[in-house]
């Protein structure tokens, strides 16, 4: 035998000539499919337990794993394949004459394919109970490793996504694999277990985002897909969702119509499809750059962006909107009269679908997920990564503080209410002027608070929009009482902000002379 399997790897020494395989599969079509392949070429099977079991009932020729290893399985199933038999099978060099001297002693045959689909660690998973540990796979995981450190020798598929590819590329090459191909088997099967560990040590960790980071974090990082480009067009760009195992988000958004997402419009995604969440009624939020230029609820879905539209009209254009109900005909009508990149909702009536695909360049979107509370949120520096946890939720407003003399009406509360929801998502540092059905200015992205302050009183003149009795948000303190001063002058008659100033004093002294109300939340919503 030693010299006979020398001699083939001498004549073959780019390419790699299957004769036995071993399959052990979770999901079980797809193992008979790869051995009904296999069989046409005349290459020998073995499979484990359940995985033998269901290749021999479609009426293929396999030889059950517990025939080389002498016994079934051990502890209800935890210990299967776990032996020297099929390890040595696995891992012997075939150029090295003492590996073969040892198969040749013990018996054993080399396995030249080595064919895994682990257990689903991740859909055992259960709200608030953790992980089942008996999906946390042992001897798939050890086979797979084997093989891919032998693949000079050895074949390996780590997922059953891969049987039927290989199955083509096998049959088009009459059953032989090159080692460059074996090669990339490899370091997909090692990039695999490394994501599938990481998988199993992050649900069983289970502190609290919230109490403390992570120690070590391990990114598993899966190419999605190109971008034409990034957020010029020089640069390179494609999206990666964190694991095949928990895709969620923008990775797996439905595209009903229009040109490909670019980088820009998945960033501002990102915000259209959380902003409008934060309401109970229907809500509405019109990106561009990252930064609402609009936000509105109503009664109906036309009236939320009918009133979200009304902020800024001129910055809408070319924007990207985000809804939280679906959208229906009279609503994707009063869309189309100007021009929009992306539109996002949980759904569209048919009819108005039919007519916001009649908008060729139009990307429509669906997306209903629901979005979790306890994501961390990376930023890229140079040389490393900035991870925190996501700005969630807000304080509960009955422990808010009312600093001033003056107390709000039932009215104005409902728009500081609606204001500090939107002001979180504008570009620090922020003012947000509203009403309490829709933003009325908004001032983004200053280096100065009072300049933030004077912008969103000028975009609301450049609408012809009253200030008269509206409402403002802060997203951090207000350092003087300049910025104070110029919303009050332009008709502002209560401010909500975090508070925290060494001028609080000086600022509240401020409005009770201006006789507005102030309300201090004690959280400031920064975001750069």
């Amino acid at each position: 035998m030693i010299d006979e399997i020398l001699k083939t790897d001498i004549e073959n020494t780019e390419k790699i000539q299957i004769k036995r395989a071993l399959i052990s599969s979770w999901r079980k079509e797809q193992a008979v499919i790869l051995a009904q392949g296999l069989t046409k070429l005349g290459i020998s099977i073995i499979a484990s337990g359940g995985t033998a079991d269901a290749i021999s009932k479609s009426g293929i020729e396999v030889e059950p794993l517990s025939k080389k290893t002498g016994f079934d399985k051990l502890l209800d199933g935890r210990v299967k394949t776990l032996h020297p038999a099929v390890y040595a099978a696995i891992l012997a060099r075939r150029d090295s004459k003492s590996d073969l001297k040892d198969l040749e002693q013990f018996q054993i045959e080399p396995i030249d394919l080595v064919a895994v689909d682990l257990y689903p660690f991740q859909e055992g998973l259960k709200p608030d109970q953790g992980a089942d540990v008996e999906l946390i796979d042992i001897g798939g995981v050890s086979l797979i490793r084997a093989a891919a450190k032998n693949y000079c020798f050895v074949s390996v598929l780590s997922r059953a996504e891969q049987f039927e590819d290989f199955i083509i590329n096998l049959l088009d090459n009459e059953g032989e694999i090159t080692i460059d191909y074996n090669l990339s088997l490899s370091a997909d099967a090692f990039r695999w277990t490394s994501e599938y560990d990481g998988l199993i040590a992050k649900n069983l960790d289970r502190k609290p985002i919230t109490e403390t980071l992570p120690s070590e974090i391990q990114l598993q990082l899966r190419k999605e897909h190109d971008l034409r480009y990034g957020e010029n067009p020089h640069q390179q760009a494609a999206i990666y969702s964190f694991s095949e195992q928990n895709r969620c988000g923008i990775p797996i958004v439905e595209q009903l119509g229009g040109k490909q997402l670019s980088f820009n419009n998945l960033l501002d995604l990102d915000i259209a499809m959380r902003m409008p969440r934060e309401f109970d009624q229907p809500a509405v939020a019109i990106l561009k750059h990252t930064t609402p230029c609009g936000v509105g609820i109503g009664d109906t879905v036309e009236d939320a962006f009918l009133n979200a539209l009304s902020t800024d009209p001129q910055s809408a254009y070319g924007s990207i909107v985000g809804f939280n109900r679906k959208v229906d005909f009279k609503t994707a009508k009063a869309l189309r009269k100007g021009f929009v990149e992306v539109v996002c909702a949980p759904d569209y009536t048919e009819d108005a679908l039919n007519n916001l695909l009649k908008s060729k360049n139009l990307r429509i979107i669906r997306f209903n997920g629901e979005i979790p509370n306890n994501e961390l949120d990376y930023r890229s520096v140079w040389g490393g990564i900035l991870v925190e946890s996501k700005d969630f939720g807000f304080p509960e407003f009955d422990d808010i503080k009312i600093v001033t003399n003056r107390k709000p009406t039932k009215e104005q509360l409902e728009a500081l209410k609606f204001a500090w929801k939107s002001v979180r998502y504008v570009k620090s540092n922020a003012i947000l002027i509203a009403d309490n059905h829709r933003t009325v200015g908004i001032g983004a992205g200053q280096m100065s608070r009072v300049d933030a302050a004077y912008i969103a009183v000028w975009k609301a003149g450049q609408a012809g929009l009253s200030l008269q009795d509206t409402v403002a948000a802060s997203d951090a303190f207000f350092p003087f009482r300049d910025g104070l001063d110029m919303l009050v002058d332009a008709g502002i008659i209560a401010i909500i902000q975090p508070g925290g100033s060494i001028r609080d004093e000086e600022v509240i002294e401020a409005a009770n002379e201006r006789d507005i109300v102030m309300m201090l939340t004690g959280r400031r919503h920064f975001r750069h």
